[in-house]
């Protein structure tokens, strides 16, 4: 598992596992741009039959064209509010409903172990109930690469 995704709705926890993180600082016509996408697995293991989240088995979460100053990501912290001349994220939940996300606040560090975490939190739509109020989420994840295991005949 690279991390874990919880949004806090009120009438209960929805918990996430990730499966899948991309993070990069691309340069482009003399400005670095920030790109990150999260992709939940789809396992409903760990969820019971009755929760909310058994309708939404996966989330994909990203940001794309963000302006940063430089490549370095480490010890940095990005505040991202899209608004609707402006959208930097956005959110899939694989199936034909808008939903959005707002008051981002990325925050990357090092682990123990030297590799790039992010730590994410803001708002997403209320998908669940529909509610006009956003619910709040928090992601922690990270992007070690993955060890590919070829077996040989």
């Amino acid at each position: 598992m690279k991390g874990i995704l919880k949004i806090y709705h009120p009438d209960e926890t929805l918990k996430y596992h990730i499966q899948n993180t991309y993070c990069k600082a691309v340069y482009s016509n003399t400005q670095h741009f920030l790109e990150v996408e999260i992709i939940t697995d789809d396992s409903l293991d760990h969820v019971d039959d009755d929760s909310l989240q058994y309708n939404f088995p996966q989330i994909s979460m990203n940001v794309f064209d963000f302006p940063i100053e430089d490549a370095e990501l480490v010890g940095k912290s990005f505040d991202i509010s899209d608004e609707d001349a402006d959208n930097f994220t956005g959110v899939d939940l694989f199936d034909d409903e808008d939903v959005f996300l707002t008051d981002s606040k990325l925050v990357f560090k090092n682990d123990a172990e030297g590799e790039l975490e992010l730590f994410w939190e803001g708002n997403i739509t209320d998908f669940c109930t529909g509610s006009g109020d956003p619910i709040p989420f928090k992601l922690k994840c990270n992007f070690k690469q993955d060890e590919i295991v070829v077996e040989e005949d």
